[in-house]
């Protein structure tokens, strides 16, 4: 039987980080992942060009039923601290916008990256190999596998959460939290495109491959990015952030002219031009087919002169907040990202360590902790995995 100082399960983005921390400062480190390929889930991100962090990545911009449990992580380990990585490193890059930095040429330069930190670490990793128990022995725990059985001092859980599982994603780590009596928060998807409740598919699923700038809301919380029109349902930015905050049962309310006083322009609109109809009004602001279903489903396909101040008051109040009850979301099969997980009240935020388990870490998307889209789980996983790795 293997000993290390610490064993890693799991060789994403968090564990492959926290193996480069913990080799860096001298420890004897080995990185076990089920996969054949360490780190898919960072060379399918971003388009294949990753977008590995974001330079607004604080707390705010993430979710949890602790708030604050992140703060500790990201400040001290900060999106200049992985920039400063990737500028060490060579690797070319390029913001995108509102502080998405993406990769010039590859994801495969990120992924590069990481390996040869912890190549430099003397961190050992096998991939293709399934942990079959965990268990722990004195102060200590042993890890087997189908042929080999480790043993360790510190035991990091990076198995990450349940979006994707084309790519691998299991429920490992929230098994092995509840082995050890560490709460949960149930866990569901987030980062999920909408599918269309019964109500809407027929009338809004001709409207495929179209999208428009929006604000989207959904309680009290509201992201103004695009919308797309899918046959499944609602997809695009706006709603992948807001299907996080999202529970069955609950409508969300589109601004189709954010920013914009919708009545003001109506009324101006009638006096300047009286014989217009609403609908090519519309089209000037908005694509032309999601015009037309919108005056249809108004009922006010007619010309401006014919519309009331109190009916041009109805319509711009429509427009500013139309609701959708979603019929679900598509699920961990196309989430970016599970919002739940392993609940942060039972560990260190500095650590990442349980509390209840002296020597047993959890970081990544495992831990209840959800970024926005933009390059802010990437963070989450740098920092939880440069705090466990400090600390093992």
């Amino acid at each position: 039987m293997s000993h290390f100082d610490v064993v890693i399960i799991g060789a994403g983005a968090a564990g492959l980080m926290c193996a480069a921390v913990a080799g860096d400062r001298g420890r004897r480190v080995l990185v076990l992942d089920h996969q054949g390929q360490v780190g898919r889930k960072v060379l399918l991100s971003g388009g294949g060009r990753c977008n590995f962090t974001n330079t607004d990545a604080g707390a705010g911009h993430y979710l949890s039923r602790n708030p604050h449990f992140a703060k500790s992580a990201l400040a001290r380990f900060t999106p200049a601290d992985f920039i400063a990585m990737v500028e060490r490193h060579g690797i070319p890059y390029h913001e995108k916008k509102d502080g998405q930095l993406f990769c010039d040429d590859s994801a495969h330069d990120i992924l590069a990256m990481l390996l040869a930190e912890c190549k430099n670490g003397g961190v050992a990793i096998q991939s293709g190999v399934s942990v079959k128990q965990v268990t722990r022995e004195g102060e200590a725990f042993r890890v087997e596998t189908g042929d080999e059985t480790f043993a360790c001092d510190s035991l990091v859980v990076a198995s990450g959460g349940l979006s994707l599982p084309k790519v691998g994603a299991t429920s490992f780590g929230y098994k092995l939290a509840e082995q050890f009596g560490i709460p949960m928060v149930p866990p569901r998807a987030g980062l999920a495109p909408f599918t269309w409740g019964e109500k809407d598919r027929n009338t809004w699923e001709r409207l495929a491959g179209i999208s428009s700038s929006v604000r989207v809301t959904c309680g009290k919380v509201s992201f103004a990015e695009a919308l797309l029109f899918t046959h499944r349902g609602l997809s695009g930015p706006a709603i992948l952030q807001i299907s996080s905050y999202w529970t069955p049962g609950t409508p969300v309310f589109v601004d189709w002219f954010p920013g914009e006083e919708l009545e003001t322009w109506l009324a101006g609109a009638r006096k300047k031009r009286p014989k217009a109809v609403l609908r090519s009004l519309l089209a000037e602001r908005l694509p032309r087919r999601l015009a037309a279903v919108l005056c249809t489903e108004l009922e006010a396909d007619e010309q401006l002169c014919r519309l009331s101040d109190a009916r041009l008051r109805e319509i711009a109040e429509s427009l500013h907040g139309w609701e959708f009850l979603p019929g679900g979301s598509e699920g961990y099969r196309t989430a970016e990202v599970t919002v739940g997980g392993v609940d942060t009240d039972a560990l260190s935020s500095r650590t990442m360590e349980a509390k209840a388990v002296p020597g047993l870490y959890f970081v990544g998307e495992v831990v209840d902790v959800t970024g926005w889209l933009g390059g802010f789980n990437f963070q989450w996983a740098w920092a939880s995995g440069h705090a466990a790795g400090e600390a093992v």
